[in-house]
């Protein structure tokens, strides 16, 4: 049955290009045999904060990891041994286009992990470039068809970036256009994707500011029939206190099931711990404490504390 109507809530840490670029200054050119090994530590350090945000409350059922097969390897295979919800990502990082990590062999490395969801992330405008949406859309639906019949639960997250043209109509100000036009985008975006044969299980959108924004995210997911397709909240890097109003907003919209925060929970403290300021329980316990403030925040806003 389409659709995932538990709570969801995500630490990501699917990252890779920005992990080699933002974290190691590795830009192009292939990272060498130390820097990989450096990344797979920072990884390891903010499962090490997952795992103890579960043993520090957050409930097991209703959390998940997002986590990539190429530097997270070893994490995946223990996640699944200890029966954490895990989704795997599917998309070749860093790049403009959709495509598939490892090519027409993606189904057989979804396989290998067998998580509970499969991830794809693209960035889609629906006023941007006509044929670039359409080949993307076409990818989509080529791992929606994978995912319901091989029993996957997919979750699609979503891009908007702002065209040239419509920043020049809010005077360049990315806020302006994130409030004013965005949401509607939003709408635009699932319409067409759902058109196109593009059926996540979950959603993973951009925060937004208004609880009409997303009342109307969620009444396009539901439509015609899809009436147990949810919503998570991305952190999109943003810094605290804008990350909870999205999660105090959202919390309250009957179809935001969870939310999807990495970089603003485990950035610093992975610095820290690269940098030797902090070690790796230390940084693993800021991890924790950051995902259970953000799980607090979400399930108080729900239940109107």
């Amino acid at each position: 049955m389409l659709g995932y109507t538990k709570d969801l809530f995500i630490l990501p840490f699917d990252h890779r290009s920005s992990f080699l670029k933002k974290m190691f200054e590795v830009q192009g050119r292939a990272p060498t045999e130390d820097e990989i090994e450096k990344v797979k530590k920072a990884k390891e350090v903010i499962y090490e904060g997952f795992k103890k945000a579960i043993s520090q409350g957050i409930p097991r059922e209703s959390s998940a990891i997002l986590v990539d097969e190429q530097f997270g390897d070893e994490l995946l295979s223990d996640a699944r041994e200890n029966g954490f919800t895990i989704i795997l990502t599917t998309e070749k990082s860093g790049q403009k286009e959709f495509d598939f990590e490892y090519g027409d062999e993606f189904d057989a490395h979804i396989k290998k992990y067998d998580p509970t969801f499969i991830k794809a992330l693209v960035q889609y405008n629906p006023e941007g470039e006509k044929e670039l949406n359409a080949r993307q859309r076409e990818k989509l639906a080529q791992l929606t068809k994978f995912a319901h019949e091989n029993g996957y639960k997919l979750l699609i997250e979503p891009l908007i970036p702002a065209t040239v043209e419509q920043l020049a109509k809010f005077a360049s100000d990315p806020d302006r256009y994130d409030r004013e036009a965005r949401p509607f985008l939003t709408s635009r975006m699932i319409k067409e994707m759902q058109k196109g044969e593009v059926d996540p299980d979950v959603w993973k959108l951009e925060g937004m500011v208004r609880a009409e924004d997303y009342q109307m995210a969620v009444k396009q997911a539901k439509a015609d029939g899809r009436d147990n397709v949810g919503i998570v909240i991305l952190g999109r890097a943003a810094d605290a206190s804008i990350v909870e109003n999205w999660l105090k907003v959202g919390a309250k919209v009957k179809g935001i099931i969870g939310f999807a925060i990495g970089r603003t929970i485990f950035w610093d403290p992975v610095i820290q711990f690269e940098e030797g300021k902090i070690n790796e329980d230390e940084a693993a316990e800021v991890i924790s404490k950051r995902f259970l403030h953000y799980y607090h925040v979400f399930i108080e806003a729900r239940q109107g504390l």
